[in-house]
């Protein structure tokens, strides 16, 4: 399958200072239908994947600024079931050796056919923890985001969310009008079911809870529109 567990596509991020090797690999990889991203250095291919979230890194051993070794140890702080695909022009055993040992999960020497990188990568993707699952029969899916009304269960790129039932209640009213704007008053109806005195503050405050757990160190899904309520939507 060529989706994430979270079923979208396979977000690849390519580190390597060569442009041009940049480009045709990320050509070759999003012609297998995954997203990618590219980075010239450890420190942007660092903060890119922090931002990011990639699945797994196809990364150059030797970079500007940081080693290979280096940037893998940094992404796997952050993520360490990020999957790491060394490039690297040296095949010296000793080299390939320290690249796994610092838990990198496979290596190509260049000069490399893009059809090895590709098989390399999918094999990888494979053993990605949770594997490629379907959501729950029934359950709400927008994005990374599941609600399974069944198990009364959250789960946001395959961890387990806990909400209280107030919290429970107000992302299954958001996520049955997904990309709608929905005002303070239509969610306390809602929601709380009725008059509230006109303290719509509660809304406000329960949203807050809701971004704290679902976006929290995640890009944002639950976005607030000036003057008009809230809305939740799939993160870029």
């Amino acid at each position: 399958m060529d989706h994430s567990p979270d079923r979208q596509p396979w977000r690849i991020l390519v580190v390597d200072d060569e442009p041009d090797l940049v480009e045709v690999l990320c050509a070759a990889l999003r012609y297998e239908g995954w997203q990618t991203r590219a980075a010239r250095d450890g420190a942007s291919a660092v903060a890119t994947a922090a931002e990011w979230h990639p699945h797994a890194v196809v990364l150059d051993m030797m970079l500007p600024d940081l080693d290979g070794m280096e940037v893998l140890r940094r992404i796997h702080l952050q993520r360490p079931e990020v999957r790491v695909l060394f490039l690297t022009a040296r095949d010296a055993v000793e080299d390939r050796i320290a690249g796994l040992a610092a838990g990198g999960d496979d290596y190509v020497t260049k000069p490399f056919s893009l059809a090895e990188v590709t098989v390399r990568l999918r094999s990888l993707l494979r053993r990605t923890p949770g594997g490629p699952v379907a959501p729950p029969e029934g359950a709400l899916v927008l994005g990374d985001l599941v609600l399974d009304e069944r198990a009364r269960e959250v789960t946001r790129g395959g961890e387990v969310v806990e909400l209280s039932p107030t919290e429970y209640a107000l992302l299954l009213h958001l996520l049955r009008h997904p990309r709608q704007v929905l005002s303070k008053a239509q969610i306390l109806d809602a929601v709380w079911s009725y008059d509230f005195g006109g303290r719509a503050h509660v809304v406000e405050l329960y949203i807050s809870y809701l971004r704290r757990k679902l976006d929290s160190g995640r890009p944002p899904m639950i976005h607030t529109v000036r003057g008009a309520g809230y809305l939740i939507k799939a993160a870029p």
